[in-house]
């Protein structure tokens, strides 16, 4: 099974993404692991991306889709896997399809987990952490218990502005890649409210 992740920030990828490598036995593949294990490694492309962020500029996106290759022709992806952070664009998606096709391969599912905005806003504003044990909470779905509640924090990223800006980052370059896929037959929308477990039986019964 090969499978791209899409969906805004906050939409809950992380927690099906894990249920979605186990039940079909294949990597999670995400652009910031890919890149440290590459940088880690020493490969020429994992020298190449490193001399990028080191400057503090973008990846080009020649080197990342290098770097998918190379991933994904490891023994691990024989049966599949799951592409998590990238395409991000429309240019991108482009690009990895082009990739794909000369190495003889086909996506089989482009999976969209649908949130609303104003519901990803109160996810994300309602997170806090605790500084001392690492614990997540909510202040509204999961509230910290009392003897913690005084010395929970707030991410900066996570407040308000913050994540108004990240969903219209969101909008502006990555929703395009859905009528992309669309157009392509390989889009699979997933309604991404409610619980993890009942999201995660809507993507296996979309999935098989």
């Amino acid at each position: 099974m090969r499978i791209i992740f899409i969906g805004p920030p906050g939409a809950g990828k992380g927690t099906q993404a894990t249920k979605i490598v186990e039940r079909y036995q294949i990597p999670h593949i995400s652009t910031g692991d890919m890149f440290r294990a590459a940088v880690t490694a020493g490969t020429p492309l994992g020298r190449k991306a490193d001399e990028f962020m080191k400057a503090g500029k973008l990846v080009p996106d020649e080197v990342t889709i290098g770097l998918v290759r190379e991933r994904i022709a490891q023994d691990d992806a024989s049966k599949g896997f799951l592409l998590d952070g990238f395409p991000r664009t429309v240019p991108q998606a482009e690009a990895l399809g082009g990739a794909l096709d000369e190495d003889g391969l086909r996506l089989d599912a482009v999976l969209l987990l649908e949130v609303p905005d104003e519901l990803i806003v109160q996810r994300i504003t309602g997170r806090r952490s605790d500084p001392e044990t690492g614990a997540i909470y909510h202040i509204e779905f999961n509230p910290p218990p009392a003897e913690v509640a005084d010395r929970v924090t707030q991410r900066k990223d996570d407040t308000e502005v913050a994540v108004i800006s990240r969903l219209d980052a969101y909008h502006a370059q990555t929703a395009p890649l859905v009528p992309f896929y669309d157009a392509r037959s390989v889009l699979v929308r997933v309604n991404g409210v409610g619980a993890p477990a009942e999201i995660a039986e809507r993507i296996t019964a979309k999935l098989g």
